[in-house]
């Protein structure tokens, strides 16, 4: 299995439960074709480089998984057919030096969806709460 990126730029006109519902449709295809997520990262709204499809401006989302090559075909095929994506781009880590960089970018994305979800306390330390007066 190889290690893949895939950006993607959304149309900056969707609500943000469009949004969760594109990147949804967009792992699930990766999940059904076997791939491996190993991170997301929901970059935010961005300005564009050159205005595309009357667009200033886009909602980039980066995925970073390790499937096999035929995935990526099905993967291109259905971000071409999503009218809600204005452009992609995917790169595959091959080389020692992009495969340690790769999995830096992996690492860095990571925390960044586990902080979102609220972290279990243990019951051996309780939470101990302080006042000033």
């Amino acid at each position: 299995m190889n290690n893949y990126e895939t950006l993607y730029v959304l149309k900056p006109t969707l609500t943000d439960e469009e949004t969760a519902s594109n990147i949804a449709k967009i792992e699930a295809i990766l999940v059904r074709e076997g791939a491996e997520i190993l991170a997301t990262n929901n970059m935010g709204m961005r300005k564009l480089a050159y205005p595309v499809e009357k667009n200033e401006r886009g909602l980039y989302t980066i995925v970073y998984f390790k499937a096999e090559g035929s995935v990526i075909n099905e993967l291109e095929r259905n971000l071409k057919f999503n009218e809600e994506v204005i452009k992609y781009l995917t790169v595959r880590y091959t080389k020692q030096k992009e495969l340690t960089q790769f999995n830096k970018l992996v690492t860095a994305a990571a925390p960044k969806a586990e902080a979102e979800e609220p972290a279990p306390q243990t019951e051996e330390a309780p939470a101990t709460e302080t006042t000033e007066a």
